[in-house]
């Protein structure tokens, strides 16, 4: 895809104004120039031209509020002392993967007085001897190159994604405005509903507290009546033993 057709469908009905970010990797340059990108991009924050075909940044824009600009994997050479009338505040810059050869290509970069972080990665610059060193003599302001500081202690996080942070703490604002147009919950609503779990409490305690059904009293008073009955007639059995022995005992006598 063409770099201006991309910028076009990047916008999404938006003015040049309103964007912060713009990525445009993978798709084509003209002639290795940048093409499409204007002044009216007069907010853009954060830039990323990854593998497009670039050979020169001659063409960039005036960015002034540009801070990371990604430029790795494409063919630059040259020509970065336009960065510093560009691109003024710039903190992050990458460019691995491009054509610099010696530290006289990168001298410029010591005019970008805001330049912190710095990527070289996959450039035959990096195999120089006491690389490392002689880049932070060249760019004293600079604190972090490929990644690691002078020490070579590697760079946080937060520091790498300074630019990302910002665009969340954008999101993270307009959430908390949604948060704040939820409506809040009706007092009397709650006690309505604290109203309606006290009333069925009641019933659950009014229903557990009913006397039983008919049936069971009904069978209740039956088993009573057998026990009753199994007593009589244990009674009148104990009877009628007694009065066997008191006939049995008159029989005797007579016979004496």
């Amino acid at each position: 895809m063409e770099m201006k057709k991309r910028i076009h469908l990047e916008l999404r009905n938006r003015t040049p104004s309103d964007v912060k970010e713009l990525v445009l990797d993978n798709c084509r340059s003209h002639d290795g120039e940048l093409e499409g990108l204007t002044d009216e991009f007069e907010e853009l924050e954060f830039l990323s031209t990854i593998n497009v075909g670039l050979t020169t940044v001659a063409h960039l824009p005036k960015l002034t509020k540009l801070k990371k600009l990604e430029l790795s994997d494409n063919r630059i050479s040259g020509g970065l002392e336009v960065l510093a009338a560009k691109c003024p505040n710039l903190t992050h810059l990458n460019l691995s993967g491009n054509k610099i050869k010696d530290l006289s290509t990168i001298e410029p970069l010591k005019e970008l007085e805001s330049l912190k972080s710095l990527d070289l990665f996959n450039c035959e610059v990096t195999n120089l001897n006491e690389y490392r060193d002689n880049v932070f003599k060249l760019l004293p302001h600079l604190t972090y190159l490929d990644g690691y500081d002078l020490c070579d202690k590697e760079a946080p996080d937060s520091d790498a994604e300074v630019y990302a942070e910002g665009l969340d703490g954008d999101d993270d604002d307009e959430d908390d405005e949604e948060d704040e147009e939820v409506a809040p919950v009706d007092d009397d609503e709650d006690e309505g509903e604290e109203d309606e779990d006290e009333g069925n409490e009641e019933e659950e305690d009014d229903l557990s507290g009913e006397e039983k059904p008919d049936s069971e009293e009904d069978d209740d008073d039956l088993n009573d009546r057998e026990v009753d009955d199994g007593d009589d007639e244990d009674g009148e059995e104990e009877q009628g033993q007694k009065r066997k022995r008191e006939l049995d005992e008159e029989e005797e006598e007579e016979d004496d």
